[in-house]
């Protein structure tokens, strides 16, 4: 059985506030598709909130292929990367956090600064909905209509969706499976038709389920 290939992100916007010494921290998470929608909800963030003293960001894209950070102002290596680090641990890629800093007067350090910025970066991951996609299989399968029933009543088993369903004078069945039953189920289709069909595989996609 083939290992699933998995691919985790955020399933929606999410928002967290945390409080430290005074100082506000106010944290923004999204999934996005590319570094423009990214770099788009950061200045969105940023207009959203002219009268903050810091709007730190970071995102991660394509596992880890493109990062990107900025401490937009705190000291080097207190906000940006420490932000960054959170959504790399979190396991999630194709997302954007912004957290921006009302400065309530006291000093953090620059530990108080780290601690701060990863904490409400996780707050607002979580907000956000971490969510694993598992990715399937679309294929394609041409049947007689007795053997159409024989299919409706088993890929079940295989946990199988049913894409769509053409009528003619034969069946065409589109359905999806997970890469890990795969080749078990084309073991059994050619079992359970004598050879006579075969699955064409359309596409791969990335299914929650």
């Amino acid at each position: 059985m083939a290992d699933a290939v998995l691919y985790t992100t955020l399933e929606h916007e999410g928002e967290a506030e945390f409080v430290e010494k005074k100082s506000v921290f106010i944290g923004r998470a999204m999934p996005v598709k590319s570094e423009e929608e990214a770099q788009a909800f950061v200045k969105k963030q940023k207009n959203a909130y002219l009268d903050a003293r810091h709007n730190v960001w970071a995102y991660l894209m394509k596992g880890e292929i493109v990062a990107r950070y900025s401490d937009d102002g705190e000291p080097q290596g207190t906000a940006g990367v420490p932000v960054l680090e959170t959504i790399r641990k979190s396991g999630v890629t194709d997302a954007v956090v912004v957290v921006t800093r009302y400065f309530g007067g006291i000093l953090l350090g620059a530990g108080g600064l780290v601690r701060a910025y990863s904490h409400t970066a996780k707050l607002a991951l979580e907000s956000a909905h971490i969510i694993t996609y598992e990715q399937y299989t679309e294929l394609e399968l041409t049947c007689s209509y007795s053997d159409y029933q024989r299919y409706l009543a088993e890929l079940p088993r295989f946990g199988a969706i049913t894409d769509d369903t053409e009528f003619s004078d034969r069946v065409r069945l589109l359905f999806s499976v997970k890469d890990t039953v795969l080749e078990d189920l084309f073991r059994w289709i050619s079992e359970m038709s004598g050879g006579r069909d075969v699955a064409s595989i359309r596409g791969k996609r990335f299914d929650y389920r």
